[in-house]
């Protein structure tokens, strides 16, 4: 059967006065993740539904597919879309539907529940369960009605148009790609960073991202793993600006300059510090990184104080009261798993010590980072300097 797909949302209800701007930023994400599908669509905005009619041949499963990828969709609704409220066209309809999406019905109950948004309808609610029930068990008498815990729930709305539906596939929830601003991740080839993004893109915000790189230390497959595991992000956030920095010298200047204990610590300073330059010039308003508690040396309490203070920004981090099982879990979820657990070498594992400290004293680590001061400040420019932008889509 053709279908139309009626979109659900649920936050963006909550809106207001502000409403039409949160369905019209998810519109656009709608049509962009669509633009990949052949064959034309048509988007609709009707009474608080968002209706797309695809024209063309096109699968339906990959359609519904392409909207799983859209934050901000609660559900997804191949529905019978109906311009004539004829009441006996609604029920030849919703039999026909019953016939299509469930061949094998013997043993199967199902309910019809009818929302009439239009009250000038001659038949009310529940006179609109009765008859279409009574129209479906004639069609399939081996189909029972079951009001309380039905197998199929068999919804019919009556609205500008009738829409006639059974399914209800998951969305991935969340708000709008675009409607909360705009934010830089630290995103690396591990497990953690693309999750920290997707969750934070999943509340509406617009993500770039910063990755550094180290050749020789790190080789281009690695920085193709990381360009790869934004492209998977990007289905579901839109295009992703990747700023690939080249970070060896200063990696090489910390690990002659300081103890090899701190060297993580203070590597992640100064990226965080990079981030935040190229972070406000591209007006992000925080950093996002894939950080959780106690996971590495690197990610406890006093270690996360000490990598915040180079920081005015807010820097978020999704993932902190997450286990490692919890992250995967999402990770696998979403399809970045594979690529992140591909074995090419990350900037930051070439240049961990044996025995990190997890206790970082601020104080010391500030006086540590004197030793820096001859030419850290012009090495960080020249790293700037190095920015590659990857339009990742």
């Amino acid at each position: 059967m053709k279908y139309t797909y009626l979109i659900k949302y649920a936050e963006i209800a909550l809106k207001g006065k502000n409403r039409h701007l949160f369905e019209e930023a998810l519109v656009q994400q709608i049509k962009y993740a669509l633009k990949k599908l052949d064959g034309e669509y048509l988007i609709r905005r009707m009474q608080g539904r968002i209706y797309v009619d695809m024209e063309g041949n096109v699968d339906g499963d990959e359609i519904v597919e392409a909207l799983k990828h859209v934050f901000g969709i609660v559900g997804i609704c191949p529905v019978i879309n109906l311009e004539d409220d004829d009441f006996d066209g609604i029920c030849k309809a919703a039999v026909e539907h019953m016939g299509a999406e469930y061949p094998e019905r013997k043993g199967l109950t199902f309910k019809v529940m009818a929302r009439r948004a239009r009250k000038d309808y001659f038949k009310d609610s529940m006179e609109i369960n009765a008859d279409v029930g009574e129209a479906i068990l004639d069609a399939y008498p081996e189909l029972k009605v079951d009001v309380h815990n039905p197998d199929i729930n068999l919804y019919i709305e009556v609205r500008e148009t009738v829409s006639i539906y059974s399914r209800v596939i998951p969305g991935p929830g969340g708000m709008p790609v675009g409607t909360s601003g705009k934010a830089m991740l630290l995103l690396s080839g591990g497990i953690d960073s693309p999750v920290a993004g997707y969750m934070i893109a999943k509340r509406g915000v617009k993500i770039d991202a910063v990755y550094f790189h180290a050749p020789p230390y790190t080789s281009e497959r690695a920085k193709q793993k990381v360009v790869d595991l934004a492209k998977i992000v990007s289905a579901y956030t839109g295009p992703i600006y990747l700023h690939v920095i080249n970070f060896t010298a200063i990696q090489m200047y910390i690990y002659e300059k300081c103890p090899h204990d701190e060297l993580t610590i203070i590597m992640r300073r100064y990226m965080m510090k990079i981030a935040q330059t190229i972070a406000e010039e591209t007006e992000s308003l925080g950093l996002i990184t894939g950080e959780s508690i106690g996971q590495v040396a690197s990610q406890t309490m006093h270690s996360l104080a000490c990598t915040d203070e180079v920081c005015h920004m807010p820097v978020y981090r999704p993932l902190i009261g997450f286990d490692k099982n919890d992250i995967v879990e999402v990770s696998k979820r979403i399809g970045t798993f594979e690529t992140s657990i591909l074995p090419y070498e990350d900037c930051c594992t070439i240049f961990v010590a044996k025995h990190p400290v997890t206790k970082p004293r601020l104080d010391v680590i500030q006086r540590h980072e004197e030793n820096l001061v001859e030419d850290i400040d012009r090495l960080v420019q020249e790293a700037l300097e190095t920015d590659e932008v990857i339009v990742v889509r």
